[in-house]
């Protein structure tokens, strides 16, 4: 495969209104069947209208920019100093939802695209119509990505062509059969586009010949297949916005056993956990024998029966008024550490025939 990546001088100055596959087959008489576009996201938001008037400095303009954001913002991934990290309702995680103030007016902010997709449609429907070529379009925007410094261009909207090349079930030549590999290719041909596209150079559109043999006969899916669904997210939050909500839920913790039984060596890990930030002389003490736990039971009338692991809580002695109220909080800190290794418990009086102060049924 040979790939060529050729800019598209001459489209100008673009404003609301204006007619994109115009401005782009007229500055690309040349283009051919097969090509597929990089269009910058800007020119797409400035011909659709997406921009707001802002002032032009000071705190107003900070203030105005805040406002924008909250409407683009469907929920907050991470926040440090002024930078924010925002899921935008396209479903893109990326800093400030996308709002640009680069290569525009200093009383205006550029958002991204109402629908990235519909957009890249809409390009290359009129090229066909205007000028009979058959091509793929990529709408691209910068993102950074997670513990990589620097930015790149990645696909926000695409037509003609799939966002992933699907290589699960195809085997490579040493006979192994791939399981996981989806390349996502239009962030990768948008990434190639930036390089001649460039940030201060006006270059908003780049061809990449080579890659296509032909585009899709219809539209495809579109970039919205990118986007992760939120039960396969394993980094729905930054650090400091999971560390809050874990708090959170600690301080709220649902008060019952769980349905099976705990693993006995995750229940130590939480003791280990909370080793160090207990009082002197408070004891932890698993009891996981059916026999010992059903003679603790059988003490106290109303224990859930359905508890298949008890940890007996103890506090050191001697016991006074603030020595009580610490232990409380000890056996709080042991529920969370139980919670965090996804061990929900309960909280029970303790049995007659033992020294504890309380019990936790899991």
């Amino acid at each position: 495969m040979r790939l060529e990546i050729l800019p598209v001088p001459g489209i100008g100055h673009v404003t609301e209104g204006d007619d994109l596959a115009a401005l782009i087959g007229g500055a690309a008489p040349w283009l051919r069947d097969g090509d597929v576009l990089v269009v910058t996201s800007k020119i797409v938001s400035k011909a659709e209208g997406r921009l707001v008037d802002v002032p032009a400095d000071g705190p107003e303009r900070q203030a105005a920019r805040d406002e924008v954001l909250a409407a683009e913002t469907v929920r907050v991934v991470a926040a440090r100093g002024a930078t924010r990290i925002v899921q935008t309702r396209h479903g893109f995680v990326m800093a400030a939802a996308g709002i640009d103030a680069s290569n525009v007016d200093k009383t205006r902010l550029v958002l991204l695209p109402e629908d990235p997709d519909a957009s890249a449609r809409a390009i290359r429907a009129g090229l066909r119509k205007r000028y009979g070529v058959d091509v793929a379009v990529i709408v691209s925007d910068t993102m950074g990505r997670p513990w990589r410094n620097g930015l790149t261009d990645v696909a926000l909207g695409v037509a003609g062509m799939d966002a992933i090349r699907d290589h699960r079930g195809e085997v490579d030549p040493y006979g192994n059969e791939l399981m996981l590999t989806e390349m996502a290719v239009v962030d990768e041909l948008a990434g190639a586009g930036e390089l001649i596209k460039g940030k201060c150079d006006q270059m908003p559109v780049a061809v990449i010949r080579g890659y296509l043999t032909a585009p899709l006969p219809d539209d495809g899916e579109g970039a919205r297949v990118l986007v992760r669904d939120a039960s396969m997210d394993l980094f729905s939050l930054g650090t400091a916005e999971a560390r809050a909500a874990g708090f959170a839920a600690a301080a709220t913790l649902p008060d019952h056993p769980g349905s099976a039984a705990p693993d006995p060596t995750a229940v130590r890990r939480a003791i280990a956990a909370v080793a160090d930030a207990v009082a002197p002389g408070t004891v932890f003490t698993q009891v996981t024998d059916d026999d010992v736990r059903a003679g603790l039971v059988a003490t106290v009338p109303g224990w859930p029966a359905g508890a298949t692991t008890l940890v007996l809580c103890s506090p050191p002695t001697p016991v006074g008024p603030f020595q009580l109220v610490r232990f409380g909080t000890d056996v709080q800190r042991l529920r969370t550490a139980l919670a965090a290794q996804n061990i929900p418990s309960q909280l029970l009086p303790p049995p007659t025939a033992t020294t504890a102060a309380a019990t936790l049924a899991l």
